[in-house]
C-alpha cells in the first residue's frame, strides 16, 4: 500500500511539473514578487529604515524576503488545487483506485521543488544587490533543512486553503497570509521598534522565529533558542495542514 501511494504521488508530481511548464506565468510571478520586494526595500526604503547603511540592511531583510517567497509558492499550490476542483479533475481522481493522500502529496512535492528553486533564484538576486552571507557549509545545510520544512508546512496549509475555498480568488486570498504575514514580524524591522500591541503579536507568531533563525544561520547573528520555536511552528503547521487537507478532501462531494 505504501509503495502504491509513493508511485501514485510520483505520477501526480509529474502531472504538476508538466502543468508548471505549460503555464509558467504563475511560477514566474511567484519569483518576481519577492525579488521586487527585495529591490523596493533595498533601494527605496533601505536608507530610511536601515539607518543609511544599505549593506547591513540587505543582510537583515533577505531572510524575510525568503519567507515571502515561500508564501508565494504556497499560493500557487492553493490555486492549482482549487482549479483542479473547479475543473472536476479531483472529482475524477476520487473515483479511481488511487490512495487519497497521493492526490495531494504530488501537489505538495511539486510545491517543494518549485519553491526551493525560487529561493535559490531570490538568493542569487540578493547577492547581486549586496547580500553577503557569512554562513558556513553546516549553516547552509541547516538553513536548507529548515527552509524545506517550512515549505512543507506552508504547502500543506495552502493545500487545505485550496480545498476549502469556494473559488480560485478565495484560495489565493487565504494564502496571502503567508505572503504578507511577514510584514508584521521581524522581517523588515526589529519588533523592538514597534508599538506595544504590534510588538507582542510580532514576537509570538510563527514568522518571527522562522525569519530570525534564517537570519542567524545566514548572517551569523545569535541563534539562541529561536530555532526550537521555528521547528515547532513548522512541525505544528505541517500536522494541521495534513490533517485539515485530508479531512477536507474526504468531505468533498462526489460528482
Amino acid at each position: 500500500m505504501a509503495r502504491r501511494a509513493v508511485l501514485d504521488s510520483a505520477t501526480m508530481l509529474r502531472r504538476d511539473m508538466r502543468h508548471m511548464l505549460r503555464f509558467p506565468l504563475m511560477t514566474v510571478s511567484g519569483i518576481a514578487f519577492p525579488c521586487l520586494m527585495l529591490l523596493l526595500f533595498t533601494y527605496v526604503f533601505g536608507a530610511a529604515i536601515g539607518g543609511g547603511g544599505l549593506g547591513g540592511y540587505v543582510n537583515y531583510i533577505v531572510p524575510g524576503i525568503l519567507m515571502m517567497a515561500i508564501g508565494g509558492g504556497g499560493a500557487a499550490t492553493a490555486i492549482n488545487i482549487n482549479e483542479d476542483m473547479s475543473e472536476g479533475v479531483i472529482a475524477r481522481l476520487r473515483t479511481m483506485a488511487i490512495p487519497r493522500i497521493a492526490v495531494l502529496a504530488g501537489q505538495v512535492a511539486g510545491s517543494l521543488i518549485r519553491t526551493a528553486a525560487s529561493l535559490v533564484l531570490v538568493v542569487g538576486v540578493a547577492l547581486l544587490v549586496g547580500f553577503r552571507p557569512s554562513a558556513s557549509f553546516l549553516d547552509w545545510l541547516a538553513f536548507s533543512g529548515l527552509a524545506l520544512l517550512v515549505i512543507f508546512a506552508v504547502s500543506w496549509m495552502c493545500a487545505a486553503f485550496g480545498l476549502v475555498a469556494k473559488t480560485v480568488a478565495g484560495a489565493n486570498s487565504a494564502s496571502l497570509l503567508f505572503q504578507f504575514g511577514p510584514f508584521v514580524s521581524s522581517a523588515f524591522v526589529s519588533p523592538d521598534a514597534m508599538s506595544k500591541g504590534i510588538r507582542w503579536f510580532a514576537e509570538y507568531q510563527p514568522f518571527t522565529p522562522i525569519i530570525d533563525t534564517f537570519r542567524a544561520l545566514l548572517t551569523g547573528t545569535p541563534l539562541g533558542t529561536t530555532w526550537i520555536a521555528a521547528v515547532a511552528w513548522s512541525v505544528g503547521l505541517s500536522l494541521v495542514g495534513i490533517l485539515w487537507s485530508r479531512a477536507a478532501f474526504l468531505r468533498l462531494p462526489s460528482r
